[in-house]
């Protein structure tokens, strides 16, 4: 059977995530799902089962949380027969519509190809627009804070977390993972002016992920940045290897999985 691996894009905020739910059916309030708790996954695996009669199961490079976004998911399907990647593209975004999910490109892969464990690296990009008026356009878009942020103090804070280290504190209690110790390759904060406000983005680059680890980051640093911790902070609660040392989560709605990372791209010409 061949395999094909798919960019996508989504907009998290309709769906219980990524991940399809136990039991859950997918029929017709999302891109074709009545279940009470959508999942991306569902939607995919509709749309697929619609040009494949086998129903086949999609597999993700990341499980994002409910309201998270996606800017370049990766997954990859095995098919019953092969595909122009053109025609499958457009085929899977006439089945998918009108759910906020597009795929961006098909390719056909390798069959030892996986979307999850061939990756080596994954980015992610959280936004927080620090002004006073409620978000409008950007609404379900960005996390916002009525108050400044110190982009230099946050930049401070996030040296620490750069590196491998025991990310016990920066993880959801309810990660399945078997280790805790990540390596964070680049954690970039940058702050740009926007109307009423400025909008700060935060780039984290790593190999893998913890559950909840880049909200956690976040939330931690935005602390930071208002000014309730000092940077040094972070280090020591990076040392205590305790949930009840990292500061508050932050929102699911600003984050976005925007790259997932390949020895060679499965989507290059």
């Amino acid at each position: 059977m061949p395999r094909y691996a798919f960019l996508i894009e989504y907009n998290g905020a309709p769906f219980h995530g990524w991940q399809r739910q136990t039991g859950g059916q997918t029929g017709a309030q999302i891109g074709g799902q009545t279940d009470a708790q959508p999942s991306v996954q569902g939607a995919l695996e509709r749309a697929l089962a619609a040009l494949d009669p086998a129903g086949p199961t999609v597999t993700g490079a990341g499980r994002t949380d409910a309201g998270v976004h996606a800017t370049g998911q990766v997954a990859h399907a095995d098919l019953a027969r092969t595909w122009e990647p053109f025609r499958l593209t457009s085929a899977l975004n006439w089945h998918l519509a009108p759910a906020p999910i597009a795929i961006l490109h098909s390719a056909r892969v390798a069959d030892d190809f996986h979307a999850r464990f061939s990756a080596i690296e994954r980015r992610y990009l959280f936004r927080v627009q620090s002004r006073r008026a409620p978000e409008v356009l950007d609404k379900g878009a960005v996390w916002r804070v009525p108050f400044d942020l110190d982009l230099a103090a946050m930049q401070a804070g996030a040296a620490h977390l750069i590196g491998t280290h025991d990310f016990t504190t920066f993880r959801s209690s309810m990660c399945q993972a078997k280790s805790p110790v990540k390596s964070i390759d680049d954690i970039t904060i940058t702050e740009a002016p926007i109307t009423g406000g400025k909008e700060f983005q935060f780039r984290l680059r790593a190999r893998s992920f913890l559950h909840n680890q880049v909200r956690s980051i976040v939330g931690t640093l935005e602390r930071v940045g208002a000014g309730a911790w000092q940077p040094d902070q972070v280090a020591g609660a990076l040392r205590a290897a305790s949930r009840a040392a990292c500061g508050p989560v932050a929102p699911p709605q600003g984050l976005y999985l925007t790259a997932v990372g390949y020895r060679q791209d499965p989507f290059a010409p």
